[in-house]
């Protein structure tokens, strides 16, 4: 059998009185996509945040590859392969899209005075390496997009915004990708054109997992492997699309009682 990516074994998130995760248990495995689920306030942003270090968690642990990143800085998770979008777009919308991209690049970047200032030879490769690069992972998602490098992010669609986020992420080449409500803001084409993107980019990226948060049923029920679902900060029922969707607990949560 296939090893974890990601273990979360009583994973916790207090703040004062409130319980945002309660003793979560959690498994992604790689090349996997699994979508989170759940009622809003059920502490699947939450689970985002603990896992890439925004908070630090109560209890319980996170084990990535093999390795405890439970007390890490979110730098150190970013360095150790993780990344993440976020519901709310966190693009530099004035800067280019390419500095936009190199944002997410600073892991693979070198920064050292003396080679930016002496080495200008390499400094030059290095730039031109990291714009064929994002030119071509841009490519992945839209070719047209691609031909646009170094116009400001204001310029595109909110589609082609989404798609820059989830390029940013991408370009460290991370091992393990969150997803945080991606088609957010987007029509129905549009969330259907970005998740054709995802699965592209999930078939172009063997060893890849992804986790998605999303409320378009049919979007999870398209695209992800798994699903957990999230009710009160506890994991309620876990499976395919088709055994979460027919779990009663499931159906309360999303339903209430009759």
């Amino acid at each position: 059998m296939t090893a974890p990516l990601l273990v979360c074994r009583g994973l916790t998130m207090r703040f004062g009185g409130l319980t945002a995760l309660d003793a979560l248990d959690l498994d992604v495995l790689p090349g996997e996509i699994l979508g989170l689920i759940g009622p809003n306030g059920s502490g699947k942003t939450t689970f985002f945040n603990v896992v890439t270090g925004v908070y630090a968690a109560t209890a319980g642990s996170a084990v990535f590859a093999g390795a405890d990143l439970t007390r890490l800085t979110a730098q150190a998770i970013y360095r150790a392969g993780i990344t993440r979008t976020f519901q709310r777009s966190r693009l530099a919308l004035p800067l280019s899209i390419f500095d936009n991209l190199m944002i997410g690049n600073h892991r693979r970047l070198d920064h050292g005075l003396a080679f930016n200032l002496f080495r200008r030879v390499a400094l030059k490769a290095q730039y031109e390496s990291a714009v064929d690069e994002a030119r071509t992972l841009l490519a992945t998602f839209s070719v047209p997009l691609a031909t646009r490098l170094f116009e400001p992010a204001s310029a595109v669609t909110m589609i082609d915004r989404r798609r820059i986020e989830i390029c940013r992420a991408l370009i460290s080449r991370p091992k393990l990708l969150l997803l945080d409500e991606p088609s957010a803001g987007m029509t129905h084409e549009e969330t259907r054109e970005l998740m054709d993107d995802i699965l592209l980019v999930r078939g172009r990226m063997p060893g890849l997992g992804i986790i998605l948060i999303e409320h378009e049923m049919n979007v999870i029920e398209r695209v992800t492997d798994r699903c957990a679902v999230f009710n009160y900060g506890k994991r309620i029922a876990a499976g395919t699309y088709a055994e979460v969707a027919a779990d009663r607990d499931v159906q309360q949560a999303y339903l209430g009682q009759e």
